[in-house]
């Protein structure tokens, strides 16, 4: 049996007796090293190396920034003002969830965080209005995807780091595919509102309405303003972003909207140092599996049999975001990024498709992961605020997934949507 089999077999064997993805991808690099008789210190030097690197830092500060955030009262103002301004018309509730997550996922970079802080306002407020259940849990849970995809996000940081590509290219190349993102799912959510009558007419809300929820929302707003603006504007590195985010956050809560306090900030730290933890021994593991992938020649072996069943990038991209997507429904993004990433690059660059482009696809396809059972993180957030089993949200989730997938076949083959703007500002 060859090494690849080794390393893939025993790492889907581990997670099918539930071994937690971090501790099967150390199994398989153990067992496969065993059989080629490489030295077992090469886990502690993979694990140092892939924790050790500068640009990882931006991961606990994105993390600790969209925690921030949340407990800052940032969600349920960008909600009212979102609100103000589509909230009158049928379906406008649901409008609001994507619009608002697109707002969020300006700030969060995470697809569950985005799902906590607005569903836990939105889920009921929809329910309240006349909107199905589980309908409405199935959306939230959609729309955290568009946390991963709307820069700043952890999944362009890794990424760039495991591809070797600029994360603030990729930041950039980010902002039109999450907006076309959203526009499918408005598109998705007003289809259903209008097919089964959800959502209750309200009052449209006057000009001084609308601008007084502007005037609330605007430290919120700002957010992607400073991170992306100091980015393109050679301020700082988008590391050295991820830092300013996390402290511009605990400045508006504790000075501005005055919703943070100590007491809540140790949590978070606490949190987000569990949090970060658990990122950082997944990616050990992963390195580790991605170097048995790179020296035992697997990597060179995929792609020479990728390129002699097809050459036509079409039916490439096609054939890997079908893997993407079923690696989605047993995978988490970071564990799909360590493992794929490195076998695909090499065909990539034969067929030269974009590496920059192709982040965003790797994206979108991580984004739609987390919303397939058994394995989406964004559907075992909203259940238990919805108060639904993950059967019950599971029958809702159809039309919102149908959408992802229109908005990911977009991405994939119009490369101008993720390379137009960062071509645009000379980057």
């Amino acid at each position: 049996m060859s090494i690849g089999a080794v390393l893939f077999i025993t790492f889907f064997a581990a997670l099918a007796f539930n071994v937690p993805i971090a501790f099967s991808l150390f199994l398989s690099s153990i067992v496969a090293m065993f059989m080629t008789s490489t030295p077992f210190e090469m886990i502690a030097t993979s694990l140092f190396a892939a924790v050790s690197k500068f640009t990882l830092l931006a991961v606990p500060f994105f993390i600790l920034a969209g925690m921030v955030m949340e407990k800052a009262g940032v969600s349920k103002r960008l909600i009212h003002f979102a609100n103000t301004c589509v909230g009158h018309i049928r379906g406008g509730l649901a409008i609001v969830m994507v619009i608002t997550a697109c707002f969020f996922a300006a700030i969060s970079g995470s697809g569950p965080a985005t799902v906590a802080a607005l569903g836990v306002i939105l889920i009921p407020a929809m329910v309240k209005s006349g909107y199905d259940k589980g309908m409405a849990a199935a959306l939230m849970a959609t729309c955290g995807g568009i946390g991963l995809i709307i820069p700043p996000s952890i999944s362009y940081v890794l990424y760039g780091v495991v591809a070797e590509q600029s994360i603030g290219k990729l930041f950039m190349a980010g902002v039109i595919p999450g907006l076309v993102v959203g526009a499918c799912l408005i598109v998705a959510s007003s289809i259903v509102s209008h097919k089964h009558n959800y959502g209750l007419k309200t009052a449209k809300a006057t000009g001084k309405e609308r601008w007084e929820a502007f005037k609330d929302a605007f430290w919120g707003l700002l957010t992607p303003v400073i991170i992306l603006g100091g980015i393109y504007g050679g301020v700082f590195t988008p590391t050295e972003a991820a830092a300013v985010a996390a402290f511009y956050g605990m400045f508006v809560g504790f000075f501005v909207y005055k919703e943070l306090t100590i007491a809540k900030l140790k949590d978070l730290l606490i949190h987000t140092s569990l949090t970060t933890g658990m990122v950082l021994l997944i990616i050990g593991g992963a390195t580790a599996f991605a170097w048995m992938v790179t020296t035992e020649g697997v990597a060179l072996q995929f792609s020479e049999a990728m390129l002699q069943t097809s050459r036509n990038p079409i039916a490439v991209l096609a054939v890997i975001n079908v893997i993407f997507l079923i690696a989605g429904c047993f995978l988490d993004g970071i564990s799909i990024t360590y493992i794929f990433v490195p076998l695909l690059v090499p065909v990539l660059q034969e067929l030269n498709i974009d590496l920059v482009h192709f982040g965003i696809i790797l994206t979108v396809n991580v984004a739609i992961g987390q919303i397939t059972p058994p394995v989406g993180m964004n559907l075992f957030v909203a259940c238990p605020i919805a108060g639904l089993s993950l059967m019950e949200i599971s029958k809702s989730i159809l039309p919102f997934l149908l959408a992802s997938i229109v908005a990911l076949l977009l991405i994939t083959y119009i490369p101008g949507l993720s390379l137009w703007l960062p071509r645009l500002l000379g980057m």
